[in-house]
């Protein structure tokens, strides 16, 4: 996750990252994403198992900030919201907006 200038980096795991980019971008939980407003995806990795994830965290939150951002590069280098790409649209944010 990052904010809209893409100065700020969070990573985390969760089992369900379609709830978890929802409750980032809403500022569900108070923390590090909502203090930062880092509600930008721009990278994810999917992984077999809770474990595999959990040591994948460690090892990226161990990496240079400069590794990080070239993995992002890799398949996203416009950092561009991949929210909408696992299906959180706007209209689930906020269903306001989509009333006329």
């Amino acid at each position: 996750m990052t904010n809209y200038l893409n100065t700020t980096l969070y990573i985390g795991v969760t089992n369900n990252l379609l709830r978890r980019i929802y409750e980032h971008k809403t500022k569900h939980n108070e923390g590090f994403t909502s203090k930062y407003n880092l509600n930008k995806l721009v990278y994810f990795e999917l992984t077999e198992s809770i474990e595999d994830a959990l040591n994948r965290e460690k090892q990226l939150k161990n990496w240079k900030r400069e590794w990080k951002l070239a993995l992002i590069n890799e398949s996203n280098p416009e950092f561009k919201d991949l929210s909408e790409d696992i299906g959180l649209t706007k209209e689930l944010i906020d269903p306001e907006s989509s009333s006329g």
